[in-house]
């Protein structure tokens, strides 16, 4: 077992596969998520490259961290898009220098292996691919025999370009159950069904503040969408009673001055007064 003041490692992972354990992973944006999901016990978190810093992996703590690599025009990395395997390359061992675990890619074929080549531990993307919609638009993929085949061949070739993981998105449960069970790599599931080896949710989606659609694997566990308008209703409130008190009077009271005393205040006027 790893202990319990060192965060897991690739070959932390796999044993967890390997023996059959639950794995649960969250996408998070800011360091307050990072820091309640280390506290829960979650295991994986993913993180894209532009919300990740020192301070995030620190509130992350044991938590193993997938770094979201930016592709094509869904982010940047100092100041571009990446393009080649290089560019790639150049930003996974930034990341990693900041404490990143592995690295989501969602690039060609010949790029990801140039990153495994390289060492560094890729996670890749089949099913469902956001990046990739315009092929397939927003729907369950692998309904069919055939379709369901080609999720499978894309398993295989990253498997054997050399990738530690994929996410698997919305695809059927009983296609994701087989590819998990006949796959080395780490398979996260997003409306995957329970065969797949990590149960992947995004935690504004756990947290009940996502706006507009709501994915129909997303489980709410909290309310804060209510808590949101209410802090926000406060804030008006607050500001309102703020405006009455300037209007008033009332605001600033004496306890919010600073004082000087009379005599060093009458010094100040008879030579202000002078010199004027």
């Amino acid at each position: 077992m790893v202990s319990k003041n060192i965060r897991p490692t690739v070959a932390d992972i796999r044993a967890m596969k390997a023996r059959g354990e639950k794995i649960s992973m969250l996408y998070v944006t800011t360091e307050e998520e990072a820091a309640a999901a280390n506290a829960a016990g979650i295991h994986m978190l993913s993180i894209e490259g532009r919300f990740f810093s020192p301070q995030m992996r620190e509130a992350a703590g044991r938590c193993f961290v997938q770094v979201g690599l930016p592709y094509g025009g869904w982010g940047t990395f100092q100041g571009r898009p990446l393009a080649t395997a290089e560019d790639y390359l150049r930003a996974a061992f930034h990341f990693a220098a900041m404490g990143g675990d592995c690295f989501y890619c969602a690039a060609s074929y010949d790029i990801q292996k140039t990153l495994c080549d390289n060492h560094v531990p890729i996670v890749a993307h089949v099913g469902l691919i956001p990046s990739y919609i315009t092929w397939t638009g927003f729907r369950a993929v692998g309904r069919t025999g055939q379709e369901a085949l080609k999720v499978w061949q894309q398993v295989k070739q990253l498997e054997a370009i050399g990738c530690f993981g994929a996410e698997l998105e919305v695809v059927p449960d009983k296609v994701s159950a087989f590819i998990s069970k006949n796959t080395s790599m780490i398979m996260l599931g997003m409306g995957a069904g329970p065969g797949a080896d990590a149960q992947y949710l995004f935690a504004e989606d756990v947290l009940g503040h996502t706006q507009g659609h709501k994915p129909r694997h997303a489980r709410t566990y909290r309310n804060f969408a209510i808590e949101y308008e209410r802090l926000q209703n406060e804030r008006v409130a607050a500001f309102k009673e703020f405006i009455a008190d300037v209007n008033s009077g009332a605001y600033p009271a004496p306890e919010h001055n600073v004082a000087i005393a009379d005599e060093e205040f009458a010094r100040f006027v008879n030579q202000a007064q002078a010199g004027s």
